[in-house]
């Protein structure tokens, strides 16, 4: 009866515990671990980054993304060329491929806050709208690093995964 008592107990708490924040569906579409960094007093531009999977059959693509922290916002993605960093707008916005994965991450895609109205605050989570040109748009909180950081301070394979 004891073992039944705690793994009973123990099941419970894991289905009443709650989802972590920052993983969203929308259609076909995961959208995990969206978050950015803090930056300083008077920074003009910053990154936001995210992971997207796409579960369906048919692609999709993220087309813009908006945040009333900003004056623009625009989907970029960023490379070495001869040892020079070199960032380029993706006007057509980033394609989500039917059963792929799409890591908008620091040095690659991301999505670029510019004219930035305000400081972004380290650990209060900032929204952002994500419109996807089949999917839609949804509103997702993206977590806030420490300025520099190579990846969110969140729950990293709590589960073993990766994934919060």
């Amino acid at each position: 009866m004891r073992f039944f008592t705690r793994t009973f107990t123990a099941a419970m708490l894991f289905i009443a515990a709650p989802a972590f924040a920052g993983d969203y569906t929308l259609g076909n579409l995961d959208i995990d671990q969206p978050w950015t960094r803090a930056t300083p007093p008077g920074a003009k531009a910053a990154g936001g980054f995210v992971t997207i999977a796409n579960g369906g059959e048919e692609d999709d693509r993220l087309v813009s993304a908006e945040a009333a922290f900003a004056g623009r916002v625009e989907l970029h993605t960023m490379d070495m060329t001869n040892g020079v960093m070199k960032m380029r707008h993706l006007p057509e916005g980033i394609p989500v491929p039917a059963g792929e994965t799409v890591n908008l991450a620091p040095g690659g895609l991301h999505v670029m806050f510019m004219e930035l109205k305000e400081p972004i605050a380290e650990g209060a989570p900032v929204p952002v709208m994500l419109t996807f040109e089949k999917a839609g748009t949804i509103e997702v909180e993206m977590s806030v690093a420490k300025p520099g950081a190579p990846a969110p301070n969140m729950h990293k394979n709590m589960h073993g995964n990766g994934k919060s």
